[in-house]
């Protein structure tokens, strides 16, 4: 198809290449060149980007032959492959996808096909570079395009699409990045889209009011476990991230807007009064100063409504920080559990044993306001 193309539609050709292989430039080389700290700033963002290029292609490869990929001896193999080519003139060491892929689809399965390679382009250069002077240049790209057709794996894509849409979106930007572009545009576009949706993931962090499975002391999900069951007059709030200062003013009206919305809905209900505001801590890895803060104006709003706040299950980490920051002081030792049933047990006791009177929560309320 190519030189069918190239005679009808014309093309341009290879032209003439020189023979011989390249001279050695040891001697090229300038320590005290006024050029020397640019020349190592861009040696470092070339190596870095040729790093990541060669093993995302290497990746690439190994999903299909199943095996494994490390990266810290990719590193060392391009350093060495371009210590030896900077002092015989060769082009920059990398892992360039088009080529690869023509090796992947001739059969090579291990590193002695570079050898291989390596011995037939110095045979071709040395005697047979006369050959390509009237080779269009669009046979050389048809060779190319025939191999990398071979590998677009449609049916990951779709899987991609079912399972989750911002990987498919990130895959489908990758591609389009190397098609159109270039590798390395390719890998940006690809780590810009999964950082933001880092970002956007750290900053807006899932919240889920929890529920209690019949017949059990397990809690989860209401939205993920419709038959859980609300437990009357308490508020249980599961926060599914580490808290930080980018999440911690969403993390506050977040769960404002829960307490508003469960009292709004008991009231319209009349239903039992909210009483307790639960905090399942269980997935918070982690929490900073902004977070703590968070934490202070979140129980401050609950004592104005008249509320108890109650934590469960905070980990290690945070709860070594609310000990030293004093939260633990504020809150009382009282009110932190190990399991969200135990803070339920608790609450559930403190309800029918010594129930506080909404006259003395509405006086307490007016104080507070003066």
């Amino acid at each position: 198809m190519a030189p069918l193309c190239s005679v009808i539609l014309g093309s341009i050709l290879i032209g003439h290449l020189k023979k011989g292989l390249n001279p050695p430039s040891v001697s090229e080389l300038a320590f005290g060149s006024p050029y020397l700290t640019t020349a190592i700033k861009t040696g470092i963002i070339t190596g870095v980007i040729g790093l990541a290029e060669g093993v995302a292609v290497g990746r690439s490869f190994a999903a299909f032959k199943n095996y494994h990929i490390d990266g810290n001896k990719e590193m060392i193999a391009f350093g060495m492959m371009n210590i030896a080519g900077s002092c015989t003139s060769c082009y920059l060491t990398a892992g360039p996808f088009s080529r690869s892929a023509v090796n992947f689809n001739a059969g090579c399965k291990t590193a002695m096909s570079n050898i291989v390679m390596a011995t037939a382009v110095m045979f071709t250069l040395l005697f047979l570079t006369p050959l390509f002077h009237y080779t269009p240049l669009v046979v050389l790209s048809a060779i190319i395009m025939a191999a990398m057709l071979g590998l677009i794996d449609y049916e990951a894509v779709i899987h991609l699409w079912k399972v989750d849409k911002v990987d498919c979106i990130v895959c489908l930007g990758a591609y389009v990045g190397v098609v159109f572009g270039s590798v390395e545009i390719g890998l940006v576009i690809a780590v810009t889209v999964s950082m933001l949706r880092v970002l956007l993931f750290v900053a807006r962090p899932r919240t889920f009011t929890l529920g209690n499975i019949p017949n059990s002391s397990i809690y989860r999900s209401i939205d993920q476990y419709p038959d859980a069951n609300n437990i009357p007059g308490i508020l249980i709030l599961q926060i599914d991230a580490p808290i930080y200062f980018a999440n911690a003013n969403y993390l506050r009206e977040r769960i404002s807007r829960w307490i508003y919305e469960e009292e709004d809905k008991l009231k319209s209900s009349g239903e039992t009064s909210l009483h307790y505001v639960i905090l399942d801590l269980s997935t918070v890895g982690s929490i900073d100063t902004s977070g703590i803060s968070m934490l202070e104006e979140v129980k401050k709003n609950v004592d104005i409504k008249g509320l108890k706040l109650v934590l469960a299950n905070p980990r290690s980490e945070v709860i070594k920080k609310l000990e030293k920051s004093k939260f633990i002081e504020k809150i009382g030792q009282e009110w932190i559990y190990v399991t969200v049933g135990e803070a339920v047990s608790a609450c559930n006791f403190m309800l029918h044993t010594c129930k506080p009177n909404p006259g003395e929560i509405e006086v307490n309320r007016k104080d507070d306001n003066v």
